[in-house]
């Protein structure tokens, strides 16, 4: 099934180090990169000038600390705070897109929708919310909770949010502002709604303070995987992050979520699904599986095997041997549902022992790990692109800087050479670029209905 879009879409997923946990320990890397603006000024940079089509930011609200004996052996301790650190890079940038995830959990709608709006103001129209609940009771300390809200229950929240939030996006019209120093008219009062709204979890009178971004809305951006996460994303989302496995897999997600569409009256074009990929790049498949290799060696096992845990619902994996299976009696969790059932999923598939799934979990968390040349490595990029399993990929590079650099270098050129990536960014917005339409505004919306 050949696709629609001539391109794939393409995003630099960053985390500061890179994303392997122990590529802080990696020679060329930089550890201090975390609270280095000169490291993400070049990174961003970097993926601008390869024609990306975002920046990607993961966030949560509270330190990770997959275990607390083993934090400081990693280098998620401490980091910027995205929309902040985005709009930093929005002033050193001027085309690639800047996505930031957002808890709906843990904020309120109002301060949402004006930040992003800020954002794509500042960058002229190149903002992206990452959608998410949050997964951790280390989160909910840190907001007057004992114990993260259930499943259920964030999923519930995050619906009326979303709403919310895009109506106060559209409390002014576009040519609201007349600007006429003539007769002192700064904008058109008639242009300026007051949202009102009141339902189960918000009471919002609105209007924003801010004018409606310059997109319409901020591209809106789900990485839940989940069944309730699909249905949110099937009525909300334009882009989707996914973890898949293998071909079979991302196929199934891919058909299935863009089938939920229709009863949201939405077109499936509309819906960019674009799955990790984890790349480990050489000149030979020897110097590929040499890097893979070295950076396995950097990770301690204790690391290991506390992520692990983490994915695995918070179970207490210290009892049990390295070199057996996992444990056959383990309950889902109330934190990220979809990555335990991909992690544990794999162990019984691989038939893996403790120790080799906390080295996978350890590499990429369950997301596609691909090592080898760059003709290999599109090989398998173009097969998922052409046969209905994604629409783009969000790259993970292992390591930063040079993990990017070397996707950048060596596989990118692959790509063109197959016509499969842009050589031009088609236009100036992160909608431009990802082919998505720029929303009316809700009160036109409604007026073309009861037309």
């Amino acid at each position: 099934m050949t696709k629609p879009q001539p391109h794939m879409k393409l995003g630099a997923f960053l985390q500061a180090t890179g994303h392997h946990v122990a590529g802080w320990r990696h020679p060329d890397a930089e550890a201090n990169a975390g609270r280095s603006i000169a490291h993400y000024r070049q990174i961003a940079q970097t993926a601008e000038r390869a024609k990306f089509d975002a920046l990607f930011l993961a966030d949560g609200v509270a330190i990770r600390a997959h275990d607390t004996d083993t934090l400081y052996r990693t280098a998620r301790g401490a980091t910027f705070e995205p929309l902040t650190l985005l709009s930093a890079l929005s002033a050193v940038t001027e085309r690639i897109g800047l996505v930031a995830t957002v808890s709906t959990t843990y904020n309120e709608p109002f301060h949402v929708a004006r930040k992003f709006a800020s954002l794509d103001h500042l960058s002229d129209g190149r903002a992206g919310w990452n959608v998410v609940t949050s997964w951790s009771d280390a989160e909910a300390r840190n907001f007057n909770l004992d114990k993260h809200p259930e499943h259920g229950a964030r999923y519930e929240r995050a619906e009326e949010f979303v709403d919310v939030v895009k109506g106060l996006w559209d409390s002014w019209e576009d040519d609201a502002f007349t600007l006429d120093k003539a007769s002192g008219t700064h904008f058109d009062p008639t242009k300026l709604h007051t949202l009102n709204h009141h339902g189960r979890h918000f009471s919002v009178r609105g209007p924003l303070n801010v004018a409606r971004p310059i997109q319409g809305h901020p591209v809106i951006v789900q990485a839940g995987s989940s069944e309730r996460g699909q249905e949110l994303a099937a009525r909300t989302a334009e882009v989707i992050f996914t973890a898949q496995q293998s071909l079979e897999d991302a196929q199934k997600f891919y058909a299935g979520l863009k089938g939920k569409l229709a009863k949201y009256g939405r077109d499936p074009s509309r819906l960019k699904i674009m799955p990790g990929v984890f790349p480990v790049v050489g000149r030979t498949e020897a110097e590929a599986q040499e890097k893979h290799e070295q950076l396995q060696s950097l990770i301690d096992p204790s690391v290991g095997l506390a992520m692990l845990s983490h994915h695995l619902g918070g179970i207490d994996l210290t009892g049990y041997p390295l070199d057996g299976p996992i444990p056959h009696d383990l309950q889902e969790p109330n934190g990220t549902k979809s990555r335990f059932q991909l992690v544990s999923g794999i162990a019984l598939k691989e038939n893996l022992t403790l120790r080799q799934l906390s080295l996978r979990v350890a590499t990429a968390r369950g997301h596609w790990s691909i090592y080898g040349t760059p003709e290999s490595i599109v090989d398998r990029l173009e097969d998922w692109f052409l046969h209905g399993a994604a629409d783009g990929f969000n790259i993970m590079p292992p390591t930063l800087p040079g993990g990017l650099d070397d996707f950048v270098a060596l596989v990118l050129p692959e790509l063109r050479r197959r016509g499969l990536f842009r050589t031009e960014y088609e236009g100036r917005t992160l909608r431009d670029h990802l082919g998505l339409a720029r929303p009316p505004h809700q009160r036109k919306r409604q007026e073309e209905v009861a037309a």
